[in-house]
């Protein structure tokens, strides 16, 4: 069975506004018998008339009038599909989806959505909260355009990951406590601790931290949402090693923060396809690489 063109549909609909074929013609730029051929194509595969003459001006039967209800909602939805898309093609609008870790989106993503809001306001990012794996397995499977990861990772086919950030990794404790200017493993080791869930590339460089200094601790909780455990750490349950971004907040007043010896980092990159990159996602890109200095 053939199907119904569009541009037959957009001949239709002309004749159906202008009451000719004629004006339809001149309207849609095409020779008279082509708008002729358009409407006889069309009624074979409907099988019925669509048009018929009265007084002199050319009018949709009752089948016509069914098809003209459908077909001028096919033609809609079809310029808001190829506007959508053109859109993106400009880099003006479209979907970006985005994979990245609790501590990521909390402090470092909405800056970047703030300042894409303002330059390009017409790109909808959509953000999936997950482990640095999880947003590579994804990126290969095309259900993720970028992703922000933990460093380092081993190279994976067909994926371009580049070093992003660089940020410290500190001692965040009760305020109360008294602690000396620079927290080394052996000494925070022998307080009660809040760690990060034992999955996360976090959790695994804080371990080889404690590791060097010969600590071992079970931590009283381990979490994956840092937020959670900064207020654990103000209530007074523990402490705990976390990232600082510099353009972060300053933490509750209730909580310290001190500086590690040896020092530690948390290391990020960016991650995307290799590859031509679509223009949207390319603005998202741009505006996390200018968050690359803090």
């Amino acid at each position: 069975m053939r199907e119904i063109s569009l541009d037959r549909l957009r001949t239709f609909v002309a004749i159906a506004d202008l009451g000719s074929f004629a004006a339809a013609a001149r309207s849609l730029n095409l020779a008279p018998p082509t708008v002729s051929l358009h409407i006889t194509e069309l009624e074979e595969r409907i099988g019925a008339p669509l048009l018929s003459r009265k007084r002199g001006q050319v009018q949709p039967s009752s089948i016509g009038e069914t098809l003209l209800k459908h077909a001028r909602r096919l033609l809609a939805d079809t310029e808001l599909a190829l506007d959508d898309v053109q859109r993106q093609v400009q880099g003006t609008g479209g979907r970006v989806r985005i994979g990245a870790s609790t501590g990521v989106i909390a402090h470092l993503l909405p800056q970047a959505l703030e300042i894409l809001g303002q330059q390009h306001p017409g790109i909808d990012v959509q953000v999936a909260v997950l482990t640095s794996q999880e947003t590579l397995a994804r990126l290969v499977a095309g259900s993720l355009d970028a992703g922000l990861v933990a460093l380092p990772q081993s190279p994976v086919a067909g994926l371009l990951v580049e070093p992003w950030r660089r940020d410290p990794v500190l001692a965040f404790m009760p305020a109360d406590w008294p602690a000396p200017a620079r927290i080394s493993p052996a000494w925070l080791a022998a307080r009660p601790l809040i760690l990060n869930d034992a999955s996360t590339r976090l959790a695994r460089i804080t371990t080889e931290w404690f590791a060097v200094g010969g600590q071992h601790p079970v931590p009283r909780i381990q979490l994956n949402y840092n937020d959670a455990i900064k207020s654990l750490v103000a209530a007074g349950y523990g402490a705990s090693l976390l990232p600082h971004e510099a353009s972060a907040l300053q933490p509750d007043p209730r909580i310290a923060m001190r500086p590690l010896r040896p020092a530690l980092w948390r290391e990020l990159g960016i991650a995307h396809r290799t590859g031509s990159i679509e223009r949207p996602t390319q603005h998202v890109l741009d505006v996390l690489w200018r968050l690359r200095q803090g």
